[in-house]
């Protein structure tokens, strides 16, 4: 695991960052390239600039979508930084933070209508497990709405065992 700084006005975690451009066309690398850093859940800093919290999966994660950049006539370069304070890394993990408590809520939401339905809760929990774990893996600043969408998934099993005991 990466080490802290210490920065001027306290603590904070390294970065690994991409820097990165690819050209206009064709698109389709473009666009798989994006949908890659999506799933990476990735701070965007600037325009071809992502970063994502400094540690062993999360450089290799870069790495290959670097290496899938350049194999497509881009260019790619990972930096390791640290935000100048504590306020900058704070800005950053916050933004990441809030993307991840809005996914959290459509799970949440999608958990509490699908409880209030006869349809197939089995398949409507499995799809919902899987799509909290896709959240779980890109939440590297987890928000509260992340322990209320493992209740509101889990709930879901819950709520279609007492309906089947009272029919």
């Amino acid at each position: 695991m990466a080490t802290t700084v210490t920065a001027k006005g306290g603590t904070v975690r390294p970065w690994v960052l991409l820097s990165y451009r690819l050209p206009r066309e064709p698109s389709t690398p473009r666009i798989a390239v994006w949908r890659k850093l999506e799933r990476l859940g990735v701070a965007r800093i600037g325009d071809g600039l992502v970063g994502l919290p400094d540690g062993n999966r999360t450089r290799e994660q870069l790495e290959w979508v670097a290496e899938e950049i350049t194999d497509a006539a881009g260019t790619a370069t990972i930096w390791m930084a640290t935000p100048g304070n504590r306020a900058q890394h704070q800005v950053i993990s916050e933004s990441m933070s809030a993307a991840r408590a809005a996914e959290y809520r459509q799970i949440i939401a999608e958990a509490k209508a699908a409880a209030g339905t006869a349809d197939d809760l089995a398949r409507t929990q499995r799809r919902l497990r899987t799509a909290l774990r896709s959240v779980q893996r890109r939440d590297y600043f987890p928000p509260p709405e992340r322990e209320q969408a493992k209740i509101a998934v889990a709930g879901i099993t819950t709520s279609s065992t007492t309906t089947a005991a009272t029919t």
